[in-house]
């Protein structure tokens, strides 16, 4: 797991690529500059903002480190390899093309492909080509407040208490699947294996273990593969890496994450006799208006 001990008193794991408690050159010059060190489009972070961007990459869930924003998962470009070894036969030329557009039937927008793995023939010919779909974490709360809190002294906030603070940020996990990731396979997804076209979806470990349990086939019958990383500290920094691959179908996959947990229909019949019981205690007033225009 993404773990640090002791837990710390704030919700921020990584601030533009290092920990709050890193004052080596390369963290301080990436604090100063706003410097993504984690392969974005620019050489900034534009996350929320570009000019007052928001440099979260990850937040703390107890001991852990949680990604919340997707471009933490472009770290040596780790998740285009994995995800080509699922797509490719061993030896294929490959390249990688970031937020392609992928339109329906009728040239509307079915919503931008993270990561577009492109196989190609000797000649630069397209031959083949694979989705790689990066799934960071909401957060509920405010994580901004804190972010600015340790940006105005990184030296005196390092380790800041902000445990007592209003809206605590912390990861959303449900808003995540519901919100993004069922929408992305549905949609975007659904073209994709139409084409006959496989997928990668690149997710932390905490982010995985929240979803429901998945039927899980070989690599050769797959559809899709679900590339799980962890953040371990390393030399004082945390290191993506995969910890696992879960494959799976299509179908399958998109029927068990849409479909909601269903709770006990019992609660619910006791939640509309409460508002029949509420209503027939309080009916409305039907009184008879006399007529005015009678003689």
């Amino acid at each position: 797991m993404n773990t640090i001990n002791p837990t710390p008193n704030h919700p921020l794991a990584e601030v533009f690529g290092h920990l709050t408690t890193d004052f080596s050159t390369h963290a301080v010059r990436c604090r100063k500059s706003h410097l993504c060190p984690c392969n974005n489009k620019v050489p900034s972070c534009t996350k929320d903002k570009a000019s007052a961007p928001l440099g979260v990459c990850s937040v703390f869930h107890g001991q852990s480190a949680v990604i919340t924003c997707p471009i933490r998962f472009r770290q040596d470009w780790l998740i285009t390899e994995d995800a080509a070894a699922f797509f490719f036969p061993p030896g294929t030329q490959w390249t990688s093309l970031t937020e392609v557009r992928l339109a329906d039937a009728d040239g509307k927008s079915a919503g931008n492909i993270d990561i577009v793995l492109v196989a190609y023939d000797q000649k630069g010919r397209v031959v083949d080509f694979g989705s790689l779909e990066v799934q960071a974490v909401y957060i509920s709360g405010n994580v901004r407040a804190p972010f600015s809190h340790y940006m105005e002294n990184c030296g005196k906030h390092k380790n800041m208490d902000w445990r007592d603070k209003p809206n605590y940020p912390r990861p959303d996990f449900l808003s995540s699947s519901r919100k993004r990731l069922a929408p992305q396979l549905m949609f975007k997804g659904g073209i994709l294996n139409s084409w006959n076209k496989k997928m990668a979806v690149a997710t932390d470990s905490s982010f995985f273990s929240t979803l429901p349990k998945l039927r899980e086939v070989s690599a050769k019958d797959a559809d899709i593969v679900w590339l799980v990383y962890d953040m371990p500290l390393v030399n004082g920094r945390f290191q993506l890496t995969k910890s696992r691959e879960v494959f799976t179908k299509f179908s399958d996959t998109l029927d068990i994450i849409s479909r909601p947990k269903a709770g006990g229909m019992n609660d619910f019949m006791e939640l509309l006799q409460a508002k029949v019981d509420e209503k027939l205690e309080t009916p409305p007033t039907n009184q008879t208006i006399e007529n005015p225009f009678k003689p």
